[in-house]
């Protein structure tokens, strides 16, 4: 799946999608309770499960390859089940969809969860080491000062198997949540779901987009942005953070690409009464 945004391209890659993790990251959205929005339907699936899907986003400019969150990983160490010691075609994917990994430039994760860096390293002879070897891995300050001082033990080595190691080797670029990337990509503090959490702001020849990160897990956030997740490390700042971003991005053409949304993934965020929703 692909999206123009000017002279930028924009290219979904999937690692997986899934809809057995909606209820534990968002336990407000019962069948029941999405069944009152009524343009949920591409998102969810015949049980009214909410559908996730994990993928990174490839974003091309005339001179740059970036690559927006690594998605979870093979053969990584992790404490819930289905993802751990995973095996999926993510490295085939990407090069079937045209991206060999030595041509990226940049490497933007969002955020340091578990889901937005696992492919940052892949496990040879007993050493991890960089998937994108000639890129630069950019983090925002905040989020690695966060994960200094806390653990993600809840679900595995993640900073010491796929962080880490990318810092070890001097591939990796502290910088601002405002970082400007390039003429076409900028990031945008969004913190809340972590402290140094940010989304990636595209325009080009006048039009605009924006990835979201994990401001919203899903579409029935746009609707019901009172819904927290229960991975939100404060959920006060990210009800906040999704208040500010509906108000700001809603009823203007700006393509709102979700990082995991499933499906058709990116629509136009429009004011819908008292609340909004995904236009696609």
């Amino acid at each position: 799946m692909k999206w123009q945004v000017g002279d930028v391209t924009v290219t979904k890659v999937v690692e997986l999608t899934s809809a057995s993790l909606g209820k534990h990251i968002l336990p407000d959205a019962t069948a029941e309770e999405l069944r009152k929005i009524p343009w949920i339907g591409p998102f969810v699936d015949s049980d009214l499960n909410m559908v996730l899907s994990f993928h990174s986003l490839i974003v091309q400019t005339a001179d740059r390859l970036v690559i927006v969150d690594t998605c979870i990983g093979n053969d990584k160490t992790r404490n819930y089940p289905k993802w751990n010691k995973m095996q999926t075609s993510f490295r085939d994917d990407l090069r079937t969809a045209g991206f060999h990994e030595s041509a990226f430039d940049t490497v933007l994760c969002t955020h340091m969860h578990v889901d937005h860096v696992g492919w940052n390293t892949y496990r040879t002879d007993e050493r991890w080491l960089p998937t994108f070897e000639n890129a630069r891995y950019l983090y925002a300050r905040e989020e690695w000062d966060h994960w200094q001082a806390e653990s993600q033990d809840e679900y595995g080595p993640v900073i010491e198997d796929s962080v880490q190691p990318i810092f070890d080797l001097g591939l990796a670029d502290l910088v601002d949540s405002s970082h400007r990337v390039c003429d076409e990509i900028q990031l945008v503090p969004t913190p809340g779901h972590t402290p140094g959490h940010v989304s990636v702001y595209i325009k080009s020849r006048g039009e605009e987009a924006i990835i979201t990160g994990d401001i919203f897990h899903h579409p029935c956030q746009i609707a019901k942005p009172e819904w927290c997740a229960t991975a939100d490390s404060d959920q006060d700042a990210a009800l906040q953070t999704r208040k500010a971003f509906l108000s700001d991005y809603s009823d203007r053409p700006v393509l709102c690409i979700g990082t995991h949304f499933a499906g058709v993934t990116a629509g136009i965020l429009v004011s819908d009464g008292d609340t909004y929703r995904l236009d696609c």
